[in-house]
């Protein structure tokens, strides 16, 4: 869904939020392409797992005789068919964090790291509503790397600021234990994992639309990326927000006049500060 005027100045002050909220951990911003290689994703089974919601860079042949043939086929409107399509070597990004784990392979570590990070992601649903359920949307992630401990505070901490935002903003939600959207998940060992021991919390306002997620990875990127703290692969966990979806929630909320609509900038560096005031 395109974003025009007052609603894109608002979706940009809720990603603006979140940043703000990250300066809590004094997180570095990072900014990635909208595309992965496959071969990152292969490293962590995403695509056993979740084939269904795959969306792929696909190009037309690279030649000039299988470029000439792709042109003279083309109609005049309508969907192409790529001929001779060869292996696809990227993805549309299905996660903002995905980079953050790629870009840091190999690395040896000392101590936590906080990052944030936003991007265009992808994901096929089965059907389209606005704002709830969209191929592409806006994805804001604060993302920690650390020790177990240390990734356990993190979501406690993030937890809490999304708990305190929301109450500052007059937003209610309820926090519910939820599992990604697996393929054959009874088969599937990750969403096995999810339901014995969950490790993913979503806010749920409405009584079904999830705004936020808690996430924690335990060292499944640690481990398929190599990268080690205290000789062991590092534990990850994020906090995501759907910057579409609290769009939605803030003009359902308070209605569709900006006049009407509270400061998340202004909630967000109070959270900051009473936090920066306990520390």
């Amino acid at each position: 869904m395109s974003l025009s005027g007052a609603a894109l100045r608002l979706a940009t002050e809720i990603d603006e939020a979140v940043r703000l909220l990250a300066s809590s951990w004094h997180a570095d911003e990072e900014r990635h392409p909208a595309t992965l290689p496959v071969d990152v994703l292969q490293r962590l089974d995403y695509l056993r797992s979740f084939p269904h919601q795959a969306s792929f860079a696909a190009f037309p042949p690279g030649d000039e005789q299988g470029l000439a043939a792709f042109v003279s086929a083309l109609p005049d409107n309508g969907p192409v068919t790529l001929p001779g399509q060869p292996k696809v070597e990227e993805i549309l990004t299905p996660a903002a964090c995905y980079h953050v784990y790629a870009a840091r392979q190999g690395q040896r570590r000392t101590a936590p790291e906080y990052v944030t990070t936003a991007n265009t992601c992808f994901r096929r649903e089965r059907a389209y509503v606005p704002l709830r359920r969209q191929w592409s949307f806006w994805m804001r992630e604060i993302v920690c790397l650390g020790t177990p401990a240390d990734v356990a505070a993190f979501l406690a901490e993030a937890r809490e600021s999304v708990r305190a935002l929301c109450a500052l903003l007059d937003i209610e939600i309820s926090w519910e234990p939820a599992t990604d959207p697996f393929f054959q998940p009874l088969s599937n060992p990750g969403f096995l994992l999810q339901k014995v021991s969950p490790t993913k919390f979503e806010a749920v306002h409405g009584g079904d639309l999830a705004i936020a997620s808690v996430n924690l990875h335990h060292d499944h990127f640690g481990a398929a990326f190599d990268i080690v703290q205290a000789d062991e692969p590092v534990t990850t966990g994020c906090v995501a927000f759907g910057v579409e979806r609290w769009l939605l929630t803030i003009t359902e909320r308070y209605g569709k006049d900006p006049a009407g609509w509270p400061s998340l900038a202004d909630a967000a560096g109070k959270l900051v500060a009473d936090r920066r005031g306990r520390t």
